[in-house]
């Protein structure tokens, strides 16, 4: 049987070109106080404190030599900083690789320990990646991967970004076969963590049942998609308020007042027959 760290490094080895992370960083600035010969634990405390100050050139020196000395964190937040143009120019493929080389070095069998939050974090970044793909790079999009990459962040970490998209490519048949009945049990998780993106897709399907195959829970389905737009940013309101404003349309006065009455008391009904998957 293939060992977690086995399924992790095939995973990795699939992706993509595996090139060293070190390479096509920034020039070192001279005026940076950083002693490369500190250890890696130092370099990373020396580095978060400096990207705490906004001081974020030196951070980024920092970061890259305690990650050059193994230290997770800082390949973590390497990886962050590229991804999103964070004191250094935006590259997606860099921290693509950076975070494909967090997945290669783990190596514990369970994902019970101390770095499991950075890996977990870096294998959602990666499937997100193949979703995607990275233009003028040798990363293309690829679904199926991505779908993997999505189910063992999912079922290893117990990861909430990653049950939630894992969830809406089984919904769609991304990737692979549909399979709406499992899409709703990775969402359930999902929202049970507080993901309010699971919560209102999840609270839709709940409300006619139709397309996960299941009785129909009106008062729950609206009240979750209306607790849902009450708590989710900006971005995530762009495409929940169109569905929360559906089912409230079609909903029958009834159903409307029980479900306001528990987004009032910040309460949901109990659970219908949504199985959870395992975590």
């Amino acid at each position: 049987m293939q060992t977690f760290k086995g399924r992790l490094l095939a995973l990795a080895l699939a992706s993509a070109a595996l090139l060293s992370v070190g390479q096509g960083a920034l020039a070192l600035d001279p005026d940076a106080q950083v002693n490369p010969d500190a250890g890696p634990l130092e370099l990373f405390s020396f580095g978060f404190k400096a990207y705490q100050r906004g001081e974020k050139l030196e951070a980024f020196e920092a970061l890259r030599y305690a990650a050059d000395k193994g230290h997770p964190g800082a390949r973590w937040k390497l990886g962050k900083m590229y991804a999103e143009g964070d004191g250094v120019p935006e590259n997606d493929y860099e921290a693509f690789k950076i975070f494909e080389q967090i997945v290669r070095d783990q190596d514990d069998e369970t994902g019970n320990y101390s770095n499991a939050a950075y890996v977990a974090s870096a294998v959602v970044a990666l499937a997100d990646y193949l979703r995607l793909g990275i233009a003028n790079s040798p990363v293309t999009v690829d679904l199926p991967r991505a779908r993997q990459f999505y189910f063992h962040a999912a079922s290893f970490f117990g990861d909430a970004k990653a049950q939630f998209e894992l969830g809406r490519m089984l919904l769609n048949g991304e990737g692979g076969r549909a399979n709406p009945r499992q899409a709703a049990r990775w969402l359930n998780l999902a929202a049970e963590k507080g993901h309010v993106g699971a919560e209102a897709l999840l609270g839709y399907l709940l409300f006619d049942g139709k397309t996960i195959s299941l009785r129909p829970e009106p008062v729950r389905g609206l009240a979750m998609l209306t607790m849902a737009l009450k708590d989710a940013g900006a971005s995530d309101q762009q495409w929940i308020r169109p569905l929360q404003e559906e089912t409230f349309s079609v909903a029958s006065e009834d159903v409307r007042r029980q479900a306001q009455a528990y987004v009032d008391q910040q309460v949901l009904p109990a659970a219908g027959a949504v199985v959870s998957a395992k975590n």
